[in-house]
């Protein structure tokens, strides 16, 4: 300020002496008095003209126009430009923040959608475009429920009441092909809505098989339980002979059994889920595996058979020396499942074959086929579910738990392994184990072939 006033006098102050040096020695006093108004008027002018350029500035916001240096607007306009870029400096700040967040919620494996508070949206990231089947574009500041017409979102929506989500089906949901999506909506700023929806089809699935496991389980132990029942109240209100009552206790011990197989069962699906992926530091010999199986298939044939007339024919074929790595308990326990699948729903008289050969990839093939009743198409890709059962009534007739070909499934899935499951109705199965080049270390030998006739 005090530059100011010093160019205001300085202006005025050569006007003056520019008026008294060329004025005559009568007019001088005039001439100087003249002169400094027309200074005084030529500083006024000069500020006016700089504080007109610096205004336009300021309401065009072009800092090309403005030039000027020192003086009180210059200095005006330098802290203005400075505030201005300090500004647009915020701005870009808060917009590169804006598309930080739209980018995070763009990559977010949940859907993102941003409604106003008329319910139309200002914004969605493509998850939630792939959940609602929406185009960021095309339905840009479009209602939410005008394109989302399912009638539980429809009445969440309008009950307000978002304490909770809601469980509807997503856009690509179908028979073969379950899609389940938990939406719920957040009440932010002034009215607007933040829409979250995840897919939940593996959760709802899990809780689903949950329940389902625990009827099965529940149904499972309560027939042997209502068997028991009955048998003991028998035992207990009722004079029998000592024959009848060895029968009985001999009913009574094989409910008991059959419930203990299912527990065992239940706890070894347990363990397989619970524990680390088998390593490679244990290796299987598949020449005493076959050897084991095969004993174990003739003991079990003749206990299912006592009477029959004609033997099961079975054969062991191994085509292969060496061992699989991984944990030797549970890669008995899948291959007997097999072998005693095949020799229990086999009728006396059929063919079991098992072998072990080696595949042109380097890998290798555990197969058992059997020339049972076989197994129609469409029970195929549920055999590995817990507690399916193509014939309840034939599995209870043989002892099986239901929980067979779940286990295999784990064991072959822990041991990087493929379970294949093949059959023709009426003419028998075969159900094959192909293990990895990685677990295998065999060497081609003579096929060493064991034929096992069972006459009891």
């Amino acid at each position: 300020m005090f530059w100011r006033f010093f160019s205001f006098f300085v202006s005025q102050l050569a006007g003056g002496l520019l008026g008294w040096y060329f004025a005559s020695a009568q007019t001088w006093a005039v001439c100087a008095l003249m002169g400094g108004l027309a200074g005084a008027w030529a500083w006024f002018i000069l500020d006016f003209s700089r504080a007109i350029r610096l205004m336009r500035w300021l309401r065009l916001g072009n800092t090309a126009d403005v030039a000027m240096s020192g003086g009180f607007w210059g200095e005006a306009a330098d802290r203005a430009r400075r505030l201005t870029r300090a500004r647009e400096q915020m701005t870009r700040d808060s917009q590169n923040q804006l598309k930080d967040f739209l980018s995070a919620f763009q990559v977010s494996p949940n859907g993102v959608v941003l409604l106003d508070a008329a319910g139309q949206i200002e914004w969605c990231n493509q998850m939630a475009a792939t959940h609602f089947g929406l185009q960021a574009q095309r339905d840009l500041m479009q209602h939410f429920g005008n394109l989302v017409r399912d009638p539980r979102f429809a009445n969440y929506f309008s009950a307000r009441d978002y304490r909770s989500d809601v469980v509807m089906q997503g856009r690509e949901n179908t028979s073969t092909h379950p899609v389940q999506l938990s939406v719920q909506l957040h009440p932010y700023g002034d009215g607007r809505l933040l829409l979250l929806s995840r897919d939940v089809t593996v959760l709802e699935q899990a809780e689903a098989m949950r329940r389902d496991f625990v009827a099965n389980v529940s149904h499972e132990i309560r027939t042997p339980l209502t068997v028991l029942s009955g048998f003991v109240e028998t035992l207990q209100t009722l004079a029998l002979s000592e024959a009848e009552s060895q029968r009985y206790l001999s009913l009574m011990a094989q409910q008991a059994n059959r419930m203990q197989m299912l527990v065992n069962d239940l706890l070894s699906l347990s363990r397989l889920e619970g524990s680390p992926i088998p390593g490679a530091g244990e290796w299987l010999s598949m020449p005493e595996v076959m050897g084991q199986l095969e004993r174990d298939a003739s003991a079990l044939s003749a206990v299912l058979n006592p009477c029959a007339d004609r033997p099961h024919q079975m054969v062991f074929d191994s085509h292969l020396y060496g061992a699989v790595a991984g944990a030797p308990s549970e890669l008995i326990s899948a291959m007997s499942n097999l072998v005693s699948n095949a020799v229990r729903y086999t009728p006396a008289g059929g063919e079991i074959r098992v072998c072990w050969r080696g595949l042109p990839d380097s890998r290798a093939e555990f197969s058992v086929s059997d020339t049972g009743p076989g197994i129609a198409g469409e029970h195929l890709p549920r055999l590995t579910e817990r507690f399916y059962r193509v014939d309840r009534s034939r599995s209870r007739d043989t002892g099986g738990t239901g929980l067979g070909l779940a286990i295999v499934k784990h064991v072959c899935q822990r041991h990087g392994a493929q379970l294949k499951i093949e059959s023709t109705l009426g003419k028998g199965s075969t159900f094959s184990i192909i293990f990895p080049a990685e677990r295998l270390h065999i060497s081609p030998t003579q096929p060493v072939i064991h034929k096992v006739a069972l006459r009891i």
